[in-house]
């Protein structure tokens, strides 16, 4: 393995290009999104904000964001699936921009030559409808659940500014991450994934509720929603045997096989302890290179670690 890097945001700072830095304009987004309106409150300051314990809120708040900066006109996810905060999604795709520049001399990449992977995009779609729209790159998204992919597939057509732009496929193998999901003829310039923290629901329960328990605490604070976490998510999303630690191993193992049809394999970590395991695993691999990137979103500090098997120069080739 030939360097492992360590990359650390501005304290507290969202990534540099990130659009939603400061607070929310509400009465523009009431007028791309009116439905918005009736969750919106004033906090103790006077400044209006909404209650991020209602997931109704959080969830027509994303809906508002996608449309005023995006343009994506029509999303909308199930009851009970995860429903991502916007601000810190975006983010993972601006520092994986940042991780593509080396191969081009600092310059972020563009267009529908950057293809993504993104392993469990869930109902949401969020990071490929975020990347397509931020710098035009094309996406595979994947998930195991049946209306996931389902939901997903319909806020691509939806929505003809990404419906040429993003592949929704299903993993019918349920044991598997990429293999049966990768064809021969694939060829990513990234994976992404956001992986299932929990090694039970049991667990994802306990953290729900810890959760509820805070947000009701600051029902009306002026907090953006990536300083909290939304607590709806099926079991999938949640939880899987052995825990984040497991899947991301797993994932590190079977990425192995398709070490050439991958320039950059990325994946985030909620513990900063399974950082130092998973090193340990890859330079077991001999890959290349390594980097954990810090992401910092308000008082929470994320990350997420990146790992090739191919030297610059064959990063370089891999995009002739």
């Amino acid at each position: 393995m030939n360097n492992c890097q360590k990359i650390n945001p501005s304290k507290g700072l969202l990534h540099s290009r990130n659009i939603h830095q400061g607070q929310y304009d509400f009465s523009a987004l009431i007028k791309t999104c009116p439905e918005l309106k009736p969750y919106v409150i004033h906090n103790p300051k006077g400044d209006l904000t909404i209650n991020f314990s209602d997931p109704q809120g959080v969830l027509l708040l994303n809906k508002a964001l996608l449309t005023h900066f995006y343009d994506v006109k029509f999303w909308q996810i199930p009851a009970g699936y995860l429903c991502p905060p916007i601000p810190g999604r975006v983010d993972y795709i601006h520092y994986i921009a940042d991780l593509l520049s080396a191969a081009f001399a600092g310059n972020i990449p563009k267009g529908s030559q950057i293809k993504g992977l993104d392993i469990g995009c869930g109902a949401n779609c969020i990071y490929p409808i975020l990347g397509s729209r931020c710098y035009e790159w094309s996406f595979v998204a994947s998930d195991i659940d049946a209306l996931a992919v389902k939901t997903a597939k319909l806020l691509v057509d939806a929505n003809k500014n990404i419906s040429k732009k993003i592949i929704v496929r299903q993993q019918k193998n349920t044991q598997k991450i990429f293999s049966s999901m990768v064809k021969t003829t694939d060829r990513f310039t990234f994976t992404m994934c956001n992986p299932p923290f929990h090694a039970s629901m049991e667990k994802a329960e306990q953290g729900s509720r810890l959760k509820r328990k805070n947000l009701s605490k600051n029902a009306v604070s002026n907090k953006q929603p990536n300083d909290v976490l939304n607590f709806a998510g099926q079991a999938h999303e949640l939880s899987c045997a052995g825990g984040e630690i497991a899947f991301v191993k797993q994932m590190v193992e079977e990425s192995l096989l398709i070490k050439n049809q991958v320039c950059w394999f990325t994946c985030l970590l909620s513990k900063s302890e399974n950082v130092n395991p998973l090193k340990k695993l890859l330079e077991a691999q001999k890959v290349q290179q390594v980097k954990v990137v810090e992401m910092s979103q308000g008082q929470k500090i994320s990350r997420f670690i990146a790992w090739t098997y191919l030297e610059l120069q064959e990063q370089k080739d891999f995009f002739v």
